[in-house]
């Protein structure tokens, strides 16, 4: 070190990596904001896909009995109503409790972000018409 700055007064002064050490503490967090934001989306979107087929399902069956007339009408009509999601006509259960006609169904969410997660919610909905 004779006659030479100490490499540590160098380094403290030196800027030219500072904004890529910056974006490396960033950019995680900032990720999983966005993809946790994106996931969170996507599951209300299947909440609320779901609640509508189960709503829309039980009202065809009140008010259009020959459309869903049947168990398995108001089944397929259940399913075909789940825009965006392909969930089976055999998840959709149809009873006549003393409510009228009830529309139940209870699905299983899929992680497709985040599939690290071992416990996935499962959604349901029910609605009942008279």
């Amino acid at each position: 070190m004779a006659g030479g700055v100490p490499i540590f007064w160098r380094l403290r002064d030196c800027e030219q990596a500072s904004a890529a050490v910056e974006s490396a503490f960033i950019l995680p967090v900032l990720l999983l904001l966005l993809l946790g934001g994106m996931e969170f989306a996507r599951l209300a979107w299947e909440r609320s896909a779901l609640q509508f087929a189960v709503q829309e399902a039980a009202r065809c069956a009140v008010v259009q009995p020959g459309v869903c007339g049947t168990t398995a009408q108001t089944q397929a009509f259940a399913a075909a109503k789940m825009t965006g999601f392909s969930i089976p006509a055999a998840d959709f259960a149809v009873t006549t409790p003393a409510c009228g006609t009830q529309v139940a169904a209870s699905v299983p969410y899929s992680f497709i972000l985040f599939p690290i997660f071992s416990a996935a919610p499962t959604l349901t909905a029910r609605v009942c018409r008279n």
